[in-house]
């Protein structure tokens, strides 16, 4: 039972850091338009795929995930 205890710990925080990043994201417009986030804007047509901020957070959870292991 320890073990589902620490994944709904686990779970709980994540989803607390996710919701602040949320309700901040406005004061961080930076995010979702960096250099490499791709957009295709047309008459009919917008295509927007953020590459670049994907990359960063998986960068940014790896290394968070990292020191929890530790």
């Amino acid at each position: 039972m320890s073990g589902i205890g620490k994944l709904l710990i686990i779970s709980g925080c994540l989803m607390a850091v996710l919701g602040v990043v949320l309700l901040f994201s406005d004061k961080l417009p930076w995010l979702g338009r960096l250099p490499g986030d791709i957009s295709f804007k047309r008459e009919n047509f917008s295509f927007y795929f953020p590459l670049t901020t994907c990359i960063l957070i998986s960068l940014l959870l790896s290394l968070l995930f990292a020191l929890f292991r530790k």
